[in-house]
């Protein structure tokens, strides 16, 4: 309680006081409070934002802002700002990193990716880039050569259409018919003889025999080069490199011993005459040297004339060597062990590795001769048959039908809304109640649906047991199955179908493997 100072003073009722009001003050320490436990819950300071960063995309393919940014598959930052380059089809995407996602390389490079099913949309996958390189600031911009965006489903279908797949077809008949090809007689007259009347696969596969015992013999040659000492090549370089430093000293010696031989030579040609008693004695011996001697005289001339045009060379030679001696002191420290001889001493398990390889090629290429051949003969031809189906017949081969089909998935698996992609089904049913028998190993009930119209029958027919499985036979020597002449049978645990055209084909059956109901 305060004391008043004078007490004889009129004391002034409380309404008439000035001064803040209590509950204004307290009003106002509340939302200081407020704001201050917000910015610190948030970490975020206004009027402020955190390290920038900005790239290029050929499309911003759905980014949306608040859009996660992830390193390694861990959330660093979210996407504040998409907008449209200006002048070009590009997308620039503005993106806020924390602190755990810093530093960020400037050979860094961002994709975008779909999140998984549950959490929807995409996200922005980001490598931050060698730790050697420099590092980004603030609002620097990665160019559009190190950004991606993922490829479409429709983009795939694109690709795949009627006149790419019309060309891969015909690539894949033409390599194997060049494969698998017998050749001409006028082929075989050009081809060595250990290939001759064989394909071209056949051909390939014998001459990867020689493959391991060559690659071998080149493993052995650069054992070889290595020396059978530390630094034999540096010490082979060195030895040289003194001998040729010898004959440049003593340039007039070796000039004087090319002459004097010059001379000698010449003598005993003029002395050949008082040398014809000792060549009888000696005349088989004589007789070959004498041919000897005449050819090497005939020559000296010419050599003579090669001692003149190489004596500017060996003038030069002190000074070539000179300058030779900074490539022989890099040379030196590039050959030795810690250098190139290290290097192959690394590379001679991999030449080995490299030879197992090309042996066990030898066994994966018949394979894919076999593979080819079915394809060629069996598969492809398949595929090109058009399936008569008159209620369901769509006049094109069965291979393009398969393609209709995925187009019809991709579809109705579009986008149309923010959730996401996602498939639709209709489901429902028909007056028609149909049974699939009892469905054996599974439950041992019978299976009761509604259809649209009554099945009318099973094609092909089940014959109470499986085809048999020869694993042992080759594909491309089976016949061409004939899809539009397989018998039709009654539907799987009902009766004889009712009577029908007898050229429209029948309906699939619900289980062609269903036992039928006893």
């Amino acid at each position: 309680m305060g004391i008043r100072r004078d007490p004889n003073a009129p004391r002034i009722p409380r309404k008439d006081r000035v001064g803040a009001s209590a509950f204004k003050v307290g009003a106002l320490v509340i939302a200081v409070l407020c704001i201050a436990t917000y910015f610190g819950f948030t970490k975020h300071v206004p009027l402020t934002h955190g390290f920038r960063v900005k790239a290029v995309f050929p499309s911003a393919n759905s980014i949306r802002t608040n859009s996660p940014v992830r390193i390694a598959g861990v959330n660093v930052g979210k996407v504040k700002k998409i907008e449209r380059q200006d002048g070009a089809n590009a997308a620039i995407v503005t993106m806020e990193i924390d602190k755990k996602g810093l530093p960020i390389h400037k050979d860094a490079t961002v994709k975008i990716r779909p999140r998984i099913f549950l959490e929807g949309n995409f996200f922005v996958d980001m490598e931050p880039g060698t730790p050697g390189t420099p590092t980004l600031g603030d609002g620097d911009t990665l160019p559009i050569t190190q950004a991606s965006d993922p490829v479409q489903l429709d983009q795939v279908l694109t690709a795949l259409q009627q006149d790419t797949r019309s060309q891969l077809q015909q690539l894949l008949d033409t390599y194997g018919r060049a494969l698998t090809a017998k050749p001409t007689a006028a082929q075989d007259a050009a081809q060595d003889p250990s290939v001759r009347g064989l394909t071209a696969a056949a051909a390939l596969n014998q001459s990867y025999k020689y493959g391991g015992p060559a690659f071998k013999n080149v493993s052995i040659v650069n054992q070889a080069l290595l020396g059978t000492e530390p630094h034999d090549v540096s010490k082979l370089i060195a030895g040289l490199n003194k001998t040729t430093q010898g004959l440049n000293r003593n340039e007039a010696a070796l000039k004087d011993l090319i002459t004097n031989f010059n001379t000698t030579m010449a003598a005993f040609a003029s002395h050949s005459a008082d040398l014809s008693d000792s060549v009888r004695l000696l005349a088989p011996t004589i007789e070959n040297a004498d041919k000897a001697l005449t050819s090497l005289n005939n020559s000296f001339p010419n050599t003579r004339l090669f001692a003149r045009a190489i004596l500017p060379g060996v003038n030069q030679t002190a000074a070539t060597i000179d300058a030779a001696f900074p490539w022989i002191a890099q040379a030196r420290p590039l050959v030795s062990q810690k250098e190139l001889g290290g290097l192959v001493n690394d590379l001679t398990p991999t030449t080995a590795s490299l030879a197992k390889l090309t042996d066990e090629t030898l066994k994966l290429l018949p394979q894919a001769d076999l593979l080819a051949k079915c394809a060629t003969n069996v598969i492809l031809p398949t595929g090109d048959i058009k399936i008569n189906d008159p209620p369901l017949s769509t006049g094109a081969e069965n291979y393009k039908e398969f393609w209709y089909a995925m187009v019809g998935l991709a579809g109705e698996g579009q986008n149309f809304d923010g959730n996401g992609m996602y498939v639709r089904f209709q489901p429902g049913g028909g007056d028609q109640t149909i049974s699939s028998g009892k469905v054996g190993p599974f439950t041992g009930d019978t299976l009761y649906g509604n259809a649209v119209a009554p099945p009318i029958g099973t094609r092909p027919q089940y014959t109470g047991k499986r085809p048999p499985y020869k694993p042992n036979e080759p594909c491309y020597k089976q016949q061409i199955p004939d899809v539009n002449g397989a018998a039709t049978g009654p539907p799987d645990g009902g009766s004889t179908p009712p009577a029908t055209d007898a050229s429209a084909p029948l309906l699939s059956p619900i289980n062609p493997f269903a036992r039928a109901a006893k």
